[in-house]
C-alpha cells in the first residue's frame, strides 16, 4: 500500500467521529441491542475499540520501537473485565485515547515499518503489518457495530429482505 502511515492515519481519524455520531444520534437501547445471541452489540464493539486503544495498539507500537515482543490479546477476557458504561462516555474516552495514539503514529517514519517483533500467538510480525491490522480492525468493528444496529430494521423490511441477506446476523433463522 502506498504511504501506509498516511493511509492508516486517515482511517484512524474517521473512527471516533463515526462512533460519536452513532452514540449521540441513536437510542442507547438500540446501541446495546445484541444482533443475535452471543454476538456483540454496537456498544460492545465500541467498548472493544476503547479497550484495544488503551491496551493493545499503542502498546504494541511502543514494543516495536523498543525492540520488545508482546503477548497475544484475548478480546473475550478483556470484554469480561470491561466496566459497563454509557456509549457516550465510551466515545469520550475513545477520543482521548485515539488523540494520543495519533500523536504516537505521527512519530513514525517509513523506516520504522520493517521493525519486527514476535507476537505470542502469531509469531514474527512487522510494524507495517500491525498498522494494516489496526486500520482494518477499526473498520471491521465499526461495520460490525453498524450491522448490529441494522438487525431490528431488517426484521421489518418484508419483501426487501432479499437485499439484506449478506447483513443478517442469523441468516438461517429467517
Amino acid at each position: 500500500m502506498e504511504n501506509l502511515l498516511e493511509q492508516t492515519r486517515t482511517v484512524l481519524v474517521t473512527t471516533v467521529p463515526r462512533w460519536r455520531s452513532l452514540s449521540e444520534s441513536l437510542d442507547e437501547a438500540l446501541l446495546r441491542r445484541a444482533p443475535a445471541s452471543g454476538e456483540w452489540s454496537a456498544a460492545d464493539c465500541l467498548r472493544h475499540l476503547v479497550v484495544t486503544e488503551r491496551e493493545v495498539f499503542p502498546v504494541r507500537v511502543r514494543c516495536f520501537l523498543e525492540g520488545r515482543d508482546f503477548p497475544a490479546f484475548d478480546p473475550d477476557a478483556a470484554a469480561a473485565l470491561a466496566v459497563e458504561r454509557a456509549p457516550r462516555e465510551l466515545v469520550d474516552e475513545f477520543a482521548s485515547l485515539r488523540a494520543a495514539s495519533l500523536e504516537l503514529l505521527a512519530t513514525l517514519t517509513p523506516a520504522h515499518l520493517d521493525r519486527a517483533a514476535t507476537h505470542a500467538a502469531l509469531g514474527p510480525v512487522t510494524l507495517g503489518q500491525m498498522l494494516h491490522e489496526w486500520a482494518a480492525h477499526d473498520l471491521m468493528h465499526t461495520v460490525q457495530g453498524e450491522r448490529a444496529l441494522m438487525q431490528p430494521f431488517i426484521a421489518g423490511v418484508g419483501p426487501w429482505r432479499i437485499y439484506f441477506i449478506d447483513h443478517l446476523a442469523m441468516p438461517d433463522s429467517h
